[in-house]
């Protein structure tokens, strides 16, 4: 299976109508992997694949607009006839597992055992399911936050999260065929944390990659304006993501 990327939610930073927030299934190499799952993403996972069949999920961080339907899917496991074969690993920063617990008014986490294996990830950590390998890394955000880095058979895939400008985002972008990249500022207020990206910014971050993708578009902006805005800076082949839309790679 040659690695794909399909987009179930751009919106930042809450869902709107046919446009949930963060989301995408990767596939490759036997492999089928959730990537964030923000509000509206289950629904949509389930227009593409059957979620029993997930090998993996990958959350960057814990915003809800990234993670927050874990909650679903925890219902859809435990309680809708969804049941998994096996334990789905949820790579996830650490206290993924501890606030779904907390959420639903669980004293432990030992309830999600028997659907959802927690794996705490680190800067550098890196996983190969069947021939798809997945890299995290550290980026800055304001919270642990982590950017991937996908390979199957050649190809790549990176994807940036939620983070500002930073060295460890460029290095994820190297030699990637498509780089998914957030663009949810308009601009930087002054003295203010750099913890997202403007257009200009993921078009300069992207500039190791072959192709660029445009995502997480906040509602200062148009998902065509910040396309066009990166792509002027990126200088090479630049849309914006939509639901529904897959890339081969």
């Amino acid at each position: 299976m040659p690695l794909s990327l399909t987009v179930l939610g751009t919106a930042s930073p809450h869902p709107g109508p046919g446009r949930p927030c963060s989301g995408y299934l990767v596939r490759g190499g036997g492999a089928e992997v959730w990537v964030d799952a923000g509000p509206g993403t289950f629904a949509e996972l389930q227009r593409h694949t059957d979620s029993r069949r997930l090998t993996a999920i990958w959350i960057s961080h814990l915003h809800a607009d990234h993670s927050a339907d874990l909650l679903a899917a925890v219902y859809a496991f435990a309680y809708g006839g969804m049941t998994p074969p096996s334990p789905v690993p949820v790579y996830a920063p650490r206290d993924c597992a501890r606030r779904l617990a907390g959420f639903l008014g669980r004293p432990d986490v030992r309830f999600l055992d028997g659907i959802l294996e927690f794996r705490p990830l680190y800067d550098g950590h890196t996983v190969r399911h069947w021939n798809l390998r997945l890299t995290s890394r550290a980026v800055a955000h304001d919270t642990e936050a982590y950017g991937l880095r996908a390979e199957c058979q050649g190809s790549v895939l990176a994807y940036s999260g939620d983070s500002g400008p930073c060295d460890a985002l460029t290095e994820l972008a190297v030699g990637a065929d498509l780089f998914l990249c957030e663009a949810d500022l308009d601009t930087h207020r002054e003295g203010e944390q750099r913890v997202h990206l403007t257009p200009e910014d993921a078009g300069a971050c992207a500039k190791g990659a072959r192709e660029l993708l445009i995502t997480h578009v906040g509602p200062t902006l148009t998902r065509e304006a910040a396309a066009a805005r990166a792509a002027l800076v990126f200088g090479g082949r630049t849309a914006a993501a939509h639901e529904g839309d897959t890339f081969s790679l």
